[in-house]
């Protein structure tokens, strides 16, 4: 066979496995509106029985907002926050807290970026193992408080993340 025919093959069976490699239509695992408004929910209500006032924001796996509620009481600047603390998760992987303390050498810079801040409060939110959303909470005198409240709403509902239908 010459050396011609045998790259022509080879051309052939690469095209062709990229072919069937290629996906036109993903389906993906991504927070719905309904367990998204409980966690801004149960998290506002954990805030409230410490005595503070907080927002709570959820965005999906893409950073798109899902639910933004703001207690009756809490700072109008607190739904920016916590929106950009669940944005900077997305952008991580990893709870806005472990990011922030890794990652001290970019923090003044990713804070000017739009939509992102370095603080602690933002909280991922998983499926199975698989990033669907974050959460982000503001207006507790304490980011670690901002924190505790996700972490303890998460943990109501996290059996029904884990076993959610794939449909």
């Amino acid at each position: 066979m010459s050396y011609l025919m045998r790259s022509l093959i080879g051309f052939f069976a690469l095209a062709l496995a990229y072919n069937t490699m290629a996906i036109d239509v993903l389906t993906q695992k991504n927070i719905g509106l309904d367990i998204a408004y409980e966690l801004a929910k149960k998290s506002i209500e954990r805030c409230r029985k410490k005595g503070y006032q907080v927002s709570s924001v959820v965005v999906d796996k893409h950073a798109n907002l899902r639910v933004a509620v703001r207690d009756d009481l809490a700072a109008r600047q607190t739904l920016e926050i916590a929106q950009r603390k669940a944005n900077i998760v997305i952008m991580a992987g990893v709870d806005s807290g472990s990011f922030r303390a890794s990652r001290g050498d970019i923090r003044q810079e990713l804070n000017h970026i739009e939509g992102l801040i370095v603080m602690q409060g933002g909280v991922p939110i998983r499926s199975a193992g698989a990033l669907i959303g974050a959460i982000g909470i503001s207006g507790a005198p304490g980011g670690d408080i901002d924190e505790a409240c996700a972490v303890e709403s998460l943990k109501t509902l996290q059996e029904r993340l884990d076993f959610a239908d794939d449909e």
